[in-house]
């Protein structure tokens, strides 16, 4: 049902999206440069030595200066609003190496309230609530940046960790309510145990003792790489975390070193994670569909298969099977990517049973007992990415049900139970307008920075995907989804946001797949496509959230990839 403007759109989409393949079959993709990570990184290579890291350093203050916000603040990419934890981060990188330009106080006054070192560590620790995941390492930063006060102060105003609670068996975890999420054990214990250092506190001797057993954890946490979750935060905290606490010799800290070198870019800048590439790749999979030549599946499929954790993995002890965001050393399997490399993998080989249950049962090893997938692991907490989420129970259910008929007796068994229990968490959940709430993929202009468009539109595809099954939220969320296009024929993150690439192509994306799909708003999203993308030749990106919509990125597949599965889908609607 397109017309030809719009299906020039789709070839030139397609023509570009496949152009982007790697030599190996798949996609590598390129996230956007982060004020965040950059800064986390100058503070790091500061702390370990700042003369020997002296030229690192001194383009990472260029390009920060060069991506300020005009209101003296910054976002977490140069197209991202300025917010408060990424705006303390630049700021104490800058005021370590004594060049914080003025106006930046102006936009921390304006969120803190004001500049003492209280009001900051207030703010912080606020914004985030009883999640410490990313207010203690932000706290620790300003401490060593010197913008928390005098050093023998600064250091009480980071809020301790109980780094020793990582010397007990993994499998206390959550009887222990660690008050990080699963994936930030090593921040956990680099992080606590500079604290204690810096500022001690009540059971010395014990923690002391503990630091032993949990140092040496510590060590074997670190990927192949050097870079925790190939992340440049992550990384840059335990970093500047051992060297504060006088472990610049620890066996950690050389390597960690050398991945930062590594991933700084000729600009300065330093992007959050090293790719997505197994993510970018289902997606394009996926996207692509019969549109991927015959001769180029045997290689994407083989690089796949190779990316599949084989063993229980070190941070979570996740079960064998899944998959992460990068195929690289510091991934760590979830239960995003899972999903969505078992649907790429039936779209390139459906006889691929062995990876395909591998893959089944490390989701099944995840689910909740309120039904909800988790991102991780199960039941370590209460925190985000241990909590259960529409948008991933919602994948996870689409690669349950199209591996389903291929499973063995058993596990087809564990599975059908698993989406019935899924369903009814999915049903609990939505909202009374008929919307659901993901965990991933925030929207900077929508409320509280939650995008109700992507998890709806997550929900509604797994939904249509199993006939018979919660049709009257179906109908409701398909009302909501229809009725928040904007006038421009694109959808924003929440109403009245402003439209984007990625938001418009996922929301017309499943709406093809609802009953009786509303084409005239298809044919307008088409539009918007088609006028957005110049006719399929440019795709800027929107910044996205994640962590709980406070962390922010784009990456330069997405609106490609996603135009490209939307165009196709609307295409192939009959008139």
């Amino acid at each position: 049902m397109l017309p030809p403007p719009h299906h020039q759109t789709l070839k030139k989409a397609t023509d570009h999206l496949l152009s982007l393949r790697t030599k190996d079959g798949l996609w590598e993709g390129e996230l956007s440069s982060s004020a965040l990570a950059t800064a986390t990184a100058l503070i790091a290579l500061h702390t370990v030595d700042s003369e020997a890291h002296f030229s690192k350093i001194a383009k990472a203050r260029t390009w920060l200066e060069a991506s300020q916000n005009s209101d003296g603040g910054w976002g977490d990419t140069t197209l991202s609003l300025s917010n408060i934890s990424t705006t303390l981060l630049v700021a104490s990188a800058l005021t370590l190496i004594g060049h914080c330009p003025k106006n930046a106080w102006t936009y921390i006054e304006s969120q803190c309230g004001g500049r003492s070192p209280d009001k900051i560590a207030r703010t912080v620790a606020d914004r985030y609530g009883k999640d410490r995941t990313f207010s203690v390492p932000i706290l620790m930063a300003c401490a060593i940046g010197g913008i928390l006060g005098p050093p023998e102060s600064a250091w009480h105003r980071v809020l301790p960790l109980p780094f020793e609670l990582a010397a007990f068996p993994r499998q206390w975890f959550a009887a222990l309510q660690l008050p990080v999420v699963s994936y930030a054990l090593p921040a956990l214990i680099a992080i606590g145990y500079a604290r204690h250092v810096k500022a001690p506190t009540k059971g010395t001797p014990w923690r002391t003792a503990a630091w032993r057993k949990t140092s040496t954890l510590l060590a074997t946490l670190q990927p192949e790489s050097g870079g925790f979750l190939e992340a440049t935060p992550l990384t840059a905290f335990v970093t500047m975390a051992l060297a504060s606490a006088g472990e610049h010799d620890h066996p950690v800290t050389p390597r960690a070193i050398k991945f930062l070198h590594e991933s700084q870019r000729a600009d300065g800048s330093w992007p959050i994670d090293t790719n997505l590439a197994t993510w970018v790749s289902t997606l394009s999979i996926k996207a692509l569909g019969p549109l991927l030549p015959e001769a180029d599946r045997p290689p994407a499929l083989t690089s796949l298969k190779n990316g599949q954790y084989q063993k229980t993995h070190p941070f979570t002890l996740a079960a064998p099977g899944g998959w992460a965001w990068t195929p690289l050393s510091g991934g760590v399997p979830d239960a995003d990517d899972t999903p969505g490399a078992l649907i790429a993998l039936h779209q390139l080989d459906p006889t691929a049973t062995n990876e395909a249950t591998a893959g089944i049962r490390f989701l099944l090893g995840l689910q909740n007992r309120d039904g909800g997938i988790p991102t991780f692991c199960r039941g370590w907490g209460t925190l985000p990415f241990d909590r259960s989420s529409p948008d991933l129970t919602a994948h996870t259910l689409r690669a349950l049900h199209l591996w389903l008929p291929s499973l063995d007796t058993t596990t087809a068994s564990e599975a059908r139970a698993a989406m019935r229990h899924g369903l009814t968490f999915l049903k609990n959940t939505q909202q009374p307008n008929g919307s659901w709430l993901p965990l991933w993929f925030g929207n900077q202009y929508a409320p509280e920075d939650i995008n109700p468009t992507y998890g709806t539109s997550q929900v509604l595809l797994a939904l249509t995907s199993i006939d018979h099954f919660l049709t009257e939220e179906t109908l409701s969320a398909t009302q909501w989804l229809t009725s928040t296009q904007n006038a421009d024929g694109g959808w924003g993150g929440a109403p009245d946001t402003p439209s984007s690439i990625e938001e418009t192509a996922l929301a017309a994306e499943s709406l093809t797949h609802t009953p009786n799909p509303p084409h005239e708003q298809l044919l307008r999203a088409a539009t918007f496509l088609t006028t957005t993308t110049s006719g399929g030749t440019h795709f800027p990106a929107t910044p996205i959230g994640f962590y709980f919509a406070k962390l922010w990125y784009h990456e330069k597949i997405y609106p490609i990839a996603w135009t490209v599965t939307a165009l196709r889908k609307i295409r192939d609607l009959k008139s």
